[in-house]
Parts: structure tokens; sequence; C-alpha cells
């Protein structure tokens, strides 16, 4: 009767029973477990970034589309209906001024590259999101990779008992490796406070009892594995899944996961915010060699009240990606990890008559830092209103192929999805940002 079980029966039952037998949730996505790539033998290390100096990523997501000209590329000079009666300060960058809601980043701004020319096509909320994240539009047929899913896959790991690619606050809806296998799927954290959950041994199973139920769950699986994981991919992914889930939950880099490890002092620079706490958590992470962790902070939509509502969400901005900074900085740390800030779009610069901004994906900022760009640099131009990239456009592909160059993987390379049809990361060849590195 168990030769006569189909895979997907066979992968739904163990899928059910597999929190209850061994206590533990495995990270990644299961809805992927038989969409895996086929490999391209398109390999050229020539193409790869010989200056790269990033081993990993920290990205910031900001989701909901955040405001360029209340942040990164304000506009004092403009009329009152744009920039409203709010400040633009200065920098301890020549030349460089941001909104008077970051103040802790004025501080740091000789850390950062603001790419003030970004433009994108889309100007909804979940098509812009994927497209910044992946490079492609959205397709009901299939799930694009999102730059961390490339980098986890491209990138050689640099500690084999955690996982490479980890996401914090993005919920349900990130897309994470996309068609790749789901061993090289994000590990969702979806609270930094909390850390990773259901992670150990249930207190009432001793590490005996934890033994003889893996091993009974191997005897299960014994015929059908030896019929059908030499020959599935899906069959043999699955079995990783367990021994990864199990490494890791014996591993010492655990702990990366427990933010009641760091000071109070810490903790103090860093604030009280998720999303504080969610670049604290991206930086013990990194320290422990996960290759890239991206981080959400929602509640951008400001379609009412602009300056209320940045008055509400940009100091936890302000304040966690300065510490983040700073922390790297002072760990080491900076020159070997980028530090990426996106959205999906911008806001409209006209202010509308309830004092919001509306979508606007024809001009936005984004940011890089550490990872051998450069501090105190500003890459293209809006017109004096913010409306039109006038210099230099960058574009999602070209964001992120430009990440791809920092850590020196072949962002170029062609991989296969299950149904045969190639992809890079730098999705419809996009060139990355060579004028932001040293």
């Amino acid at each position: 009767m168990q030769n006569k079980l189909s895979t997907l029966n066979r992968r739904d039952f163990l899928a059910t029973t597999a929190k209850t037998c061994f206590g533990v949730t495995l990270g990644g996505s299961l809805a992927q477990l038989f969409n895996t790539p086929a490999f391209a033998d398109t390999s050229d290390p020539a193409l790869a970034s010989k200056a790269a100096k990033a081993k990993h990523v920290i990205y910031l997501y900001m989701s909901g589309g955040m405001t360029h000209l209340d942040t990164f590329d304000p506009k004092p000079q403009a009329a009152a209906n744009i920039h409203g009666d709010k400040k633009a300060i200065k920098t301890n960058a020549d030349g460089i001024q941001l909104s008077e809601y970051l103040p802790n980043l004025a501080r740091h701004a000789d850390k950062l590259s603001i790419i003030r020319s970004m433009s994108t096509t889309q100007g909804a909320h979940g098509p812009g999101r994927y497209f910044m994240r992946t490079g492609y539009t959205p397709r009901s047929s299939i799930t694009h990779p999102t730059a961390g899913g490339w980098v986890n896959k491209l990138a050689k790991p640099l500690n084999d008992t955690i996982p490479g690619f980890v996401t914090v606050n993005c919920g349900s809806g990130h897309p994470g490796a996309g068609f790749f296998e789901p061993n090289y799927q994000p590990l969702p954290i979806g609270n930094a406070l909390s850390g990773l959950q259901n992670s150990s041994v249930p207190k009432h199973l001793s590490d005996e009892d934890f033994e003889k139920q893996l091993t009974i769950r191997q005897d299960l699986d014994h015929d059908f594995d030896e019929k059908f994981a030499p020959a599935q991919k899906d069959v043999r992914a699955y079995n990783e899944m367990y021994a990864a889930a199990v490494k890791l939950m014996r591993s010492k880099d655990l702990e990366a996961f427990d933010l009641s490890k760091e000071s109070t002092t810490t903790h103090k620079l860093y604030g009280a915010s998720n999303f504080s706490k969610g670049c604290l958590l991206a930086r013990r992470l990194v320290e422990r060699g996960v290759r890239f962790v991206e981080v959400e902070l929602g509640g951008f939509d400001w379609h009412d009240d602009v300056f209320g509502n940045a008055a509400d969400k940009l100091p936890m901005l302000d304040q966690g990606f300065s510490a983040l900074l700073e922390d790297l900085k002072v760990k080491g740390l900076l020159d070997s990890t980028l530090v990426v800030l996106a959205t999906e779009f911008g806001r409209s610069p006209k202010l509308t008559a309830n004092a919001g901004r509306n979508h606007f994906p024809k001009a936005f900022s984004c940011i890089m830092a550490g990872g051998g760009v450069k501090g105190g640099y500003v890459h293209g131009e809006t017109d004096a209103t913010g409306t039109s990239v006038v210099k230099d456009k960058v574009t999602a592909t070209d964001f992120n192929a430009t990440i791809g160059h920092a850590l020196g993987i072949e962002y170029d390379k062609t991989l296969y999805s299950a149904s045969k049809r190639p992809f890079k990361m730098q999705a419809r060849d996009g060139k990355p940002i060579l004028d932001l590195f040293v």
C-alpha cells in the first residue's frame, strides 16, 4: 500500500505530521517543493565582480511606497504645495540634505549612497513590491526569486548550520526564492523579539526519544526514498529540509535569534520598535554568516496627512537604520555588509487636498551603504519638484544587478525554471550602478 502513495500525497502527509512528530517548524516554502530549476551550464568566473567587497546583505524594505520628497530627496526651494512647511537639514556629507525627519541619518550621510533616480512602471502595491524585489512582473504561472533568493542560490554558504536567507516582519506574501529548491527559501521570522519559534525539542521529549522518532520516520520512508529519491529532486529536497532543521536545532548559532543576549545599551541604541529590533537581529545574523537578511517596515501608504504620518513613522526608520550603520561600523562589519533600503515607488510631489501624496512610480529614492559602495554620494537626479528623473535613471533590474555586483556573484548567469524558461538576477539585462563603488 505504501508504494501506491503518490509523491504529492506522501508530501502532504509528511507536511501535516512534521510538527506533531518532531516539535519543529521547517523554514522555507513547501509550496515550491515541486517547482525546482534545471541549471544552465554557462558559468563564467570572469563575469563576477573582481572588486566585490560585500559578503552579506541587509535589505531594509519600506512597504507602501515611501515618499522621496519627505525623506532622501527633499525640495526645499519648491512651492508650498509640494514641499509643505517642512525643512531640509544639512548632513555630515558636503552638499547633501535630508528631510528634517531624519536627523540621525543626517549624521551618517557620509556612509550613504543615495540613489535619487529610481523609476518603475509599477504603480500598484502588490506588483510594485514584487517587481522591486525580483525584477520581474508577476505571473500566475511562476514565482520569481527575489534578490535574496538569487544571493542564497549563487553565493557559497558561509555557515552550513544556519539558513543563508532570513526574512523579518515580511509576511506570508513574500516571493522568497521563487522557483528555486526548498532549501534556498528564506527562513521567516514574524517578530524579531520572539526569535525563532518551535526550534527546540519539546521539554517533555528526551533526546533519546527524539532520536527514536527520527529513526521511525526514516524507517517509514525507507522504501519510498529508495524508489523515488534517486530520480526526483523534490523527494531529496524534502529530506534535506528535515536534516537542515535538525542541524539548526542542535547548532550553537541558534542563539543568534535570541535578542536577550544583547546589552541594555545596544537595545537602547536601536530603540523599541519592531523594525529596530529586526535591524538588531539582522546584525546578529550576519555575524553568524547569514548571507541575506530582509527586514520590512510597513505603513508608508500615505494618501492623507503625509506630515503627520511622517512624524509618526520616520523616527522608527531613522533610529533603526542609523543604529544599524553605527553598530556595523563599530563591529568592523560595515565594509563586508551591503545595507540596502528600498521601496516599491515614491509618492506624488503635489500634495492632495487632504495633505497626502498618491502613488508615484515615475521617480523615487533608494539607498545603499557599506559593502564597498561610496559614502556621502548622490547618484542621479530628479527635477526641481521631484517629478521626473533628469539624470541617470535606475530601474529595479539595475538595482538588483548592483546587489549582485557588490557580492561578486554571477548576476547575469542564466538558470532555468521547471518549465525550462530562462531567468537571471539581472532581469531584462539590468546593469549594475558602477559609479556607486569605490
